[in-house]
């Protein structure tokens, strides 16, 4: 049986704003230090058509905004709490990328929640969480993205579109945003899930927290990361 945090919201909420610095655009997406710094563009896969909703479907949050496409976009107005959308359809399990453009159009909390397969067990990638700047992987060993080696804190502003990329294999997360790697990690003989207020996102789901949020261009495609393959050690 999986273990999940069960901190509540309230613990959030509590957390003063971020102060939001300037935010940066860039044209293309880097791997840095990784295996594949320069991925055949011929094998990514759209999950997002740019006009409806297909694939998808709003996930079953408390009171949540509701999930439209609109002029290319995904759009996740501001709930009560939590808005996001659930991919409906077949999806890996590891060894895969996922890439997409993200904005906070309104609000001051996270407007990614990438909440993705691992093997058996799920995570999140999160942008911009607890006042508008932490960044990091909920959960690992029971700690989330606000308090664990994933965390970082990263400069965002309103309006301003963010290129995000996950990659998920065998035995690491890696993650970056525009040009710069913010998660590398690996997860041998580490405890993975997420956080208990994600699970509407189950297998794979995006989400932002009382924020308006915007996507576009999210597609995926699989890598290679033989089982067998030596996990890189912490650096």
């Amino acid at each position: 049986m999986r273990t999940r945090m069960r901190a509540s919201l309230a613990t959030l909420l509590a957390v003063p704003l971020g102060v939001f610095l300037s935010g940066c655009q860039c044209c293309q997406f880097r791997d840095e230090g990784s295996s594949d710094d320069s991925p055949d563009e011929t094998t990514w896969t759209p999950l997002f058509d740019g006009k409806t909703l297909d694939g998808w479907r709003p996930s079953t949050f408390l009171n949540p905004g509701e999930p439209r496409a609109e002029n290319g976009q995904l759009i996740l107005p501001v709930g009560e709490i939590l808005t996001g959308v659930t991919w409906t359809k077949d999806f890996p399990k590891k060894n895969y990328e996922i890439r997409l453009e993200a904005m906070r159009v309104d609000g001051s909390d996270f407007f990614c929640g990438l909440t993705f397969p691992y093997k058996e067990n799920f995570a999140s990638l999160i942008l911009g969480g607890w006042g508008g700047q932490t960044c990091g992987i909920s959960s690992l060993d029971s700690f989330d993205a606000s308090s664990n080696t994933t965390t970082t804190f990263q400069e965002f502003k309103s309006g301003i579109w963010y290129k995000v990329r996950l990659r998920v294999t065998d035995w690491r997360f890696e993650a970056w945003l525009d040009e710069k790697k913010i998660v590398d990690v690996s997860t041998k003989e580490k405890m993975v899930d997420i956080r208990i207020e994600v699970e509407p996102s189950l297998p794979l789901g995006f989400s932002s927290f009382q924020t308006t949020a915007a996507l576009r261009n999210i597609e995926y495609q699989e890598v290679d990361g033989p089982e067998n393959a030596a996990p890189k050690t912490e650096g």
